[in-house]
């Protein structure tokens, strides 16, 4: 099974997994919350775009979208509390690694 063996903030925008295959991958935040696996977001995707749909204030004032905490859901997921307060989504590792940018690992031959 894959797993991941190494997770960290990679800068200020994204995360970074190391994978068990030998695998290093990037996700930035955006792309994380845009992909989250919550009932509620899954079905606001679903619906056409509102041109009319109010902007939340607390969504402002949250300051730029970024996780505040991450932590493991058994063995196969990982649950995200981001900093807006959004707390339901869970993922999976299966879908982490979906969406996951590949870079090479560095090496150091220091």
């Amino acid at each position: 099974m894959l797993q991941p063996t190494a997770i960290q903030k990679d800068g200020d925008d994204r995360i970074r997994i190391e994978w068990n295959d030998g695998k290093v991958g990037v996700i930035t935040w955006r792309h994380l919350r845009d992909n989250c696996p919550c009932a509620g977001c899954r079905e606001e995707r679903l619906q056409p775009p509102n041109p009319f749909r109010v902007i939340d204030m607390k969504d402002i004032s949250a300051g730029p979208l970024r996780p505040v905490a991450m932590t493991p859901v058994g063995y196969y997921a990982y649950k995200i509390v981001w900093n807006d307060g959004h707390d339901a989504g869970i993922w999976t590792f299966e879908q982490l690694r979906s969406l996951c940018e590949w870079i090479k690992p560095s090496t150091s031959q220091e």
